[in-house]
């Protein structure tokens, strides 16, 4: 039975890593729930911020600067680039610097070319800028990387998926502000629209600096403290409970074996015992004041310290991470799902002009703006589903979540490929249909992304990461070469989903012998 009160009273933690238990989202005071608020709104902002061309470009931007459909795709594409390397680069850097610096980094560096927006006088500027604004789309790892610090394995599904999907939302928002400031400029404040579309882009530039800015200042890096110092507070914890040893170096390798838990901590004789995580189980001591502790057993608070507690990356240690069958699994679904997601973003307005050319920019856009808007509900209930069904079945019942709803979103793409509506409430319906699978999809993945490789969280959220913009990206190409047939294009994308996560179905979930992520 759901009880309401976990959405704002303090959360029960783990008493090794201090992550919490339920999610307090209403209740910004505590210090889960205002990690919580920045790392979905600073995606918003990010997000919004990231897709703030495409409502203005197919025709006021167009228009201004004499742009082609080829241009206008050639621009889309680029953006999603830009965001692909962002992402490879942001996973490593958020287990070497901590994803709260690794967040605001991003953010403020994709803030200044947003603010120079009014720049662009061609094409080639155009392309120039849209590729560094991609910068803010990388933003998606830390906001996953972050919560997944700070929610326990119960709940990291639902936290993950409502952080991306209210996030993700942003590229619905987009739709609804970027007209609407636009228009107002235009009519209320008379300024041309040469200048106006410029004007607007200030507007989620200082929306951005500022969230960076207090994300910065209200934030802690873990729920332990400083990022530099959360093996130290993991021993600490275990000690408190009556448990010492030695287990695994720290930072240590991502590919390190842990020991069997009964040597001393001078066995290995490295002469580092202070770089020790350390515990083999003796009778604990457990001191007064842990009423808002969790009540689990000695085994998992070993497997967690040994497998959970993030390590800093090697390019050496990384690449069997990267090309682990389960990562290509994590990569793979998100490719098909968010890949898809940011395309169909793009082009979506445009397609309902054409088939409803009565609707104009605004019309338009508010519709398109419904697909990214419904992540609000729609990423959160994937996650949902996936801590759902986790104690029932584990992380393989996670991951036939992941191919379930994959292979339905196909179905929809499919559907609306091969019908290609004229009727506004079969193409909307059709749409709602498909946007409810795969943004389901999303969360869904990043439901199992904390299980796998848990000691490299930020590599294998950045590699998933990625991949979603790599989708992105080749279902910008499909679209871009042709030109504006996109119902074909969308039965493609469905053929591609289904056949991709049917071919990856078989590969088990987590790695054999990994400790911790269970």
């Amino acid at each position: 039975m759901f009880d309401p009160t976990v959405l704002w009273k303090a959360p029960e933690v783990n008493p090794v890593n201090r992550k919490a238990r339920s999610i307090p989202g209403l209740n910004p005071i505590n210090v889960y729930g205002r990690v919580f608020f920045f790392s979905w709104f600073g995606f918003l902002i990010a997000f919004w911020s990231w897709y703030a061309f495409p409502p203005l470009l197919s025709q006021t931007i167009a228009k201004d600067l004499g742009l082609s459909q080829s241009d206008v795709a050639n621009s889309n594409i680029v953006a999603l680039t830009a965001t692909l390397l962002i992402r490879l680069v942001a996973g490593p850097a958020c287990d070497r610097f901590g994803p709260r610096l690794t967040f605001a980094g991003t953010l403020l560096a994709g803030a200044i070319p947003t603010a120079l927006a009014g720049a662009v006088y061609n094409v080639e500027g155009l392309l120039a800028l849209r590729f560094f604004v991609g910068i803010l789309g990388g933003s998606f790892v830390p906001c996953q990387v972050w919560s997944t610090g700070f929610f326990d394995k119960n709940v990291v599904g639902t936290a993950n998926a409502l952080t991306g999907g209210f996030g993700n939302a942003g590229g619905g928002i987009t739709y609804f502000l970027m007209p609407a400031i636009f228009d107002s400029l235009v009519s209320e404040r008379g300024l041309t629209p040469h200048v106006a579309w410029r004007v607007t882009f200030i507007v989620p530039f200082i929306c951005i600096v500022v969230t960076a800015v207090a994300m910065l200042i209200l934030c802690p890096d873990t729920p332990t403290g400083k990022w530099s110092d959360r093996h130290l507070a993991v021993q600490q914890n275990l000690a408190s409970h009556g448990i010492s040893g030695a287990i695994v170096d720290v930072p240590g390798s991502l590919t390190d074996k842990a020991t069997t838990g009964t040597e001393s901590p001078s066995g290995s004789g490295s002469g580092n015992d202070e770089k020790k995580l350390g515990f083999e189980a003796v009778e604990p001591k457990r001191p007064a004041g842990f009423g808002h502790e969790a009540q689990i057993g000695e085994q998992e608070m070993l497997d967690t310290a040994r497998g959970e507690v993030v390590v800093k990356p090697s390019f050496r240690d990384a690449i069997p991470i990267i090309i682990s069958p389960q990562t290509l699994v994590l990569a793979g679904g998100y490719f098909c799902s968010f890949g898809a997601e940011l395309a169909i973003n793009s082009i979506l307005g445009s397609y309902y002009v054409k088939n409803f050319p009565y609707l104009m920019q605004r019309g338009s856009g508010n519709w398109a703006a419904m697909f990214g808007l419904l992540n609000v509900a729609f990423r959160p209930l994937g996650g949902v589903f996936s801590d759902l069904v986790y104690p029932r079945t584990g992380v393989w019942g996670k991951k036939f979540l992941i191919h379930f709803v994959a292979v339905m979103t196909g179905v929809f793409a499919i559907a609306i490929g091969l019908t290609d509506p004229h009727d506004q409430d079969t193409m909307f319906g059709l749409v709602a249909g498909m946007a409810f699978f795969m943004e389901a999809g999303n969360g869904a993945n990043f439901g199992l992304v904390p299980h796998v490789f848990p000691q490299s969280n930020g590599i294998v959220s950045g590699c998933t990461g990625a991949a979603g913009n790599l989708g992105g990206i080749v279902f910008a190409i499909i679209f871009r070469y042709n030109n504006k047939d996109y119902a074909k294009v969308f039965w493609i994308i469905g053929i591609m989903t289904i056949a991709i996560n049917l071919a990856l179905c078989w590969i088990k979930p987590i790695p054999k012998g990994q400790v911790g992520g269970h």
